[in-house]
């Protein structure tokens, strides 16, 4: 089956689009500047111990190759695999000023079965 004729502006106009491409975020962060600091919740303890993830607070623009070589930096530990969540800042009040909380990024980070990563 044919497709409908497109009009020659049309057609100019698809030809002048530029393809999105992505890059590089222009960031270059160092490990300490990506992992914040680790979140020590019921959840991330429960983690800890079942599946041996471990949950950071992360730069938001820390993407995950970045967090894994931190991890593996910081901590000298093997990572196997990253997950990572973005959470909008909730809204706040201080007395009559409306305000709003930071965006914060979660990552979960899975090591190796023969390695820990010890807080303390």
């Amino acid at each position: 089956m044919r497709s409908r004729p497109r009009p020659k502006r049309y057609v100019r106009k698809l030809e002048s689009r530029n393809p999105c491409v992505h890059g590089d975020t222009g960031v270059e962060l160092r490990p300490y500047q990506v992992i914040i600091r680790p979140l020590i919740t019921e959840k991330g303890t429960h983690l800890t111990t079942r599946s041996n993830a471990y949950t950071f607070m992360v730069n938001p623009l820390a993407n995950k190759n970045q967090i894994r070589e931190a991890v593996e930096e910081l901590f000298n530990v093997r990572v196997e695999g990253v997950r990572t969540q973005n959470y909008m800042g909730k809204l706040a009040r201080f007395k009559q000023i409306p305000g709003k909380q930071a965006d914060w990024k979660k990552a979960i980070v899975t090591v190796h079965a023969d390695d820990r990563i010890d807080f303390i």
